[in-house]
């Protein structure tokens, strides 16, 4: 299941999955995605790891700043992420 969690001001869409689990550790998969003239640049980061597992057409000093944003919302995704979305917590 993916839920919303927030659009930014340049209409990236943050979203996020429900937790689920990886060699038993509770993950969150986090998507950064933004309309580009030629389709969409996306970006995917597993919590709590912190891995990057895409990263197309977002520069490095974007990719820094979304790795700042989960830093302070990490806890908040987690918890979302566990009660069904924003909506449901």
């Amino acid at each position: 299941m993916i839920y919303p969690y927030i659009t930014l001001a340049d209409e990236t869409e943050i979203v996020h999955t429900q937790v689920f689990d990886e060699d038993g550790h509770e993950c969150v998969e986090v998507h950064f995605e933004r309309p580009s003239d030629d389709g969409f640049e996306s970006a995917r980061c597993v919590l709590p790891s912190y891995k990057w597992i895409l990263r197309d057409g977002f520069s490095d000093k974007e990719i820094a700043e979304f790795e700042e944003f989960l830093q302070y919302n990490a806890h908040l995704i987690f918890r979302f992420a566990k009660t069904g979305g924003v909506c449901c917590a």
